[in-house]
């Protein structure tokens, strides 16, 4: 798309480390615990999916 290959990603990733490297590790620390309470809401969502507590909605089982 933008004709960018091996060395030029890598220009741009030296350019990012040097720019943001101290704010990286904190970045990924909070990346992954997004990631993991997204997983964890997703989980919760399906497990209660058959058990409503709302009686206005039908249970299809």
């Amino acid at each position: 798309m933008f004709g960018l290959g091996g060395p030029e990603l890598a220009i741009v990733a030296v350019i990012v480390v040097l720019l943001f490297g101290n704010r990286l590790p904190s970045a990924a620390k909070s990346l992954g615990q997004s990631f993991s309470a997204f997983k964890k809401g997703i989980k919760e969502g399906t497990d209660d999916e058959g058990s409503s507590d709302n009686p206005n909605i039908e249970n299809p089982k």
